[in-house]
C-alpha cells in the first residue's frame, strides 16, 4: 500500500542503491515490518472478497444441493439458489461494495442455474464453477513458468506496485512466484476431486463434496499467500514515485522559468539604475548654472 523504499539515512537497498528505512534482520535482508504485514491482509481481502466473499460462493451451492436433495426438483432448487445470490449481492450494493464482488457472485450461480435448468441434469450446476476453477489454476501455473504470475498481475495494483517487481523486486516475484505455484496446486487438486464425481457419481455426492470443498482451499490459498508475502520485500510504490518525478518536474520548470524572468528584469534595473546615478550625477551641476 505505502512505500517503504523511501531514501534515508538507513542501510543500502539491493534493489535501488539508495538508502533504505526498512530494519533488516541478522543476515541483513529487510525484515517485514507490522505496516506490510497490514497491507498485505489488505490487498487480500481486498482482491478476493474476504471471508465475506467466500461464504457468498459456497452458501447458494449449499441451499441447491439441500433443496435438491430434498426435493428432487432442478428447478426449485436452482431459482432458490439464484434467488439467494441475488440478495447477497443486492446487500453487497446496498454497502456501496464493489461491484465486482457484488456482481461475480451473482454471474456464477446464474451460469450454473441455466445450464442445470436446460440441460434437465443437476450436476450441471456445478460444471462452469468447475470448469472455471480447473482454468485458473492452469492459468496460475502456466503464468508462472513463463515469469509473470497471475498473483503478481492481481495484486500489483492493489499493492500500488504495478509490474515493478519483476525487474525492480525480485523478493516479491519470488513470493508471487510461490504464491501462485501454491493456487495452482490447490485448485488442480480440488479438480481432480470433483470431476470423477462430476462424471461417475450423483448430483447430490457432487454437491456436498463441493460445499466442503468450497471454503477450506481458499483459506489454504490467502494464508499462503500472505506467508509468502509476508516474508517479501516491501512493495514499492510506483504511483509515490510518479507523484514525486511529477513534482520535480514543477519544480525545474519553475526554477527555469525564475530564471528566464530574472534573466529578462536584471537588465531593465541595471539600466534603471544608471538612469539614477547619472540623474544624480546631473543634478549638481544643474544646481551651479546661472539663472537667467
Amino acid at each position: 500500500m505505502t512505500s517503504l523504499d523511501k531514501p534515508t539515512g538507513g542501510p543500502v537497498n539491493q534493489r535501488t542503491d539508495q538508502p533504505s528505512d526498512r530494519p533488516t534482520d541478522q543476515q541483513g535482508q529487510g525484515a517485514p515490518g507490522a505496516d506490510v504485514r497490514s497491507a498485505t491482509e489488505a490487498a487480500l481481502f481486498e482482491a478476493f472478497g474476504g471471508v465475506r466473499g467466500m461464504v457468498e460462493t459456497t452458501v447458494p451451492g449449499l441451499v441447491f444441493v439441500a433443496i435438491y436433495t430434498v426435493k428432487r426438483d432442478i428447478h426449485i432448487a436452482a431459482i432458490a439458489a439464484l434467488g439467494l445470490s441475488v440478495v447477497l449481492g443486492v446487500a453487497r450494493l446496498v454497502g456501496k461494495d464493489t461491484l465486482k464482488h457484488a456482481f461475480s457472485g451473482v454471474f456464477g450461480v446464474a451460469f450454473g442455474a441455466v445450464f442445470a435448468m436446460m440441460s434437465g441434469d443437476a450436476k450441471n450446476f456445478y460444471l462452469p464453477g468447475m470448469l472455471y476453477s480447473l482454468g485458473l489454476a492452469v492459468a496460475y501455473i502456466v503464468t508462472s513458468l513463463v515469469g509473470y504470475p497471475l498473483l503478481g498481475l492481481i495484486l500489483g495494483p492493489v499493492f500500488k506496485e504495478n509490474l515493478s517487481w519483476r525487474t525492480r523486486n525480485p523478493g516479491r516475484k519470488a513470493a508471487y512466484t510461490k504464491a501462485s505455484w501454491a493456487w495452482g496446486l490447490i485448485l488442480l487438486a480440488k479438480s481432480a476431486i470433483l470431476f470423477p464425481l462430476y462424471w461417475w457419481g450423483d448430483a447430490t455426492q457432487l454437491g456436498w463434496v463441493k460445499v466442503a470443498l468450497g471454503i477450506p482451499p481458499m483459506l489454504l490459498s490467502v494464508y499462503l499467500t500472505w506467508i509468502f508475502l509476508a516474508k517479501a520485500p516491501p512493495p514499492i510504490d510506483v504511483f509515490a514515485e510518479l507523484e514525486a518525478a511529477e513534482a520535480a518536474e514543477r519544480e525545474k520548470q519553475e526554477a527555469e522559468e525564475a530564471a528566464k524572468a530574472g534573466k529578462v528584469v536584471e537588465p531593465l534595473l541595471a539600466e534603471w539604475a544608471d538612469q539614477v546615478v547619472d540623474g544624480a550625477r546631473a543634478e549638481p551641476a544643474d544646481r551651479q548654472r546661472p539663472r537667467p
